[in-house]
C-alpha cells in the first residue's frame, strides 16, 4: 500500500483510538525504517542545542528528568503488555523479548536517575 494512503488510513484510525497491526516482517521492517527516518529527519541538532543551553550541571538536570519520566511511563506500559502476553499464553519468544525490553527499560530508568543525582552532586561539589 502506498505510504500516503497508509498514512491517511492510520491517521483516521488513530482518531478513533485504533492502532493497526502489521502481519508480515516485511511490513514491520518498512514501518521501523520509516519511524527511524522520520525521527532523525525531524530531530533538531541536539548536540548544538545542548552545547548552547547546558552551561552547567544543573541545566542538564531537567532534560534528564523529563527523559526518565517518559521512559518510565513507557516501561510501565510495556509491563502491561508483558502481563497480557503471559496471561494469554502468547508465544514464548514474544514473552521473552518483552521481558528483555522491560528489564532493559528499568535499567535505563536507574541509569537516568543516577545521572540526575550526578547533576546535583556536581552542583554541590562546585559550591
Amino acid at each position: 500500500m502506498p505510504l500516503a494512503r497508509r498514512s491517511l488510513i492510520e491517521a483516521a484510525a488513530a482518531r478513533f483510538g485504533w492502532r493497526r497491526a502489521y502481519g508480515t516482517t516485511t511490513e514491520v521492517d518498512q514501518l521501523l525504517n520509516e519511524q527511524t527516518e522520520t525521527a532523525y529527519r525531524d530531530a533538531p541538532d541536539h548536540a548544538a542545542l545542548a552545547t548552547a543551553k547546558n552551561t552547567d550541571a544543573l541545566t542538564v538536570q531537567p532534560g534528564v528528568l523529563d527523559a526518565r519520566g517518559r521512559v518510565l511511563g513507557e516501561v510501565l506500559y510495556l509491563e502491561g503488555l508483558l502481563a497480557g502476553a503471559r496471561n494469554r499464553r502468547l508465544p514464548q519468544e514474544l514473552i521473552a523479548r518483552l521481558e528483555d525490553v522491560v528489564d532493559h527499560g528499568h535499567e535505563l530508568t536507574v541509569l537516568l536517575a543516577d545521572t540526575v543525582r550526578a547533576t546535583a552532586a556536581a552542583h554541590t561539589a562546585g559550591h
